[in-house]
């Protein structure tokens, strides 16, 4: 039985293709799982900025009432503490895969 050493198996998988049975909503579905994790990070922060936005247009219509504006507060704390975690998340997976390309 060959094996293959688990940095080279990792770097190769990083690098694999993302494949999909799903349809295409007009994205480019082409690229690897390190730029899909990025873009599904994209597409959940573009999604709780706009529920914020929506929420502080409210607000300004002049919803802006304690309870909204404690809602509006939590979902920005929400979002913040989000784009942290999508940004350490990335940053790591980014040095692991850097670290897999300098030993394999």
């Amino acid at each position: 039985m060959t094996s293959i050493p688990v940095s080279s198996g990792l770097s190769m998988m990083a690098a694999a293709p993302v494949t999909s049975n799903r349809s295409s909503s007009g994205d480019d579905s082409s690229g690897t799982w390190f730029e899909a994790l990025s873009q599904a990070w994209g597409k959940t922060l573009d999604g709780e900025a706009a529920k914020i936005e929506q929420m502080s247009s409210g607000i300004g219509d002049g919803a802006d009432n304690p309870s909204a504006i404690t809602k509006l507060t939590a979902e920005t704390m929400r979002m913040s503490f989000m784009a942290n975690s999508s940004s350490s998340s990335i940053d790591s997976v980014g040095k692991a895969l850097e670290t897999m390309a300098r030993k394999g």
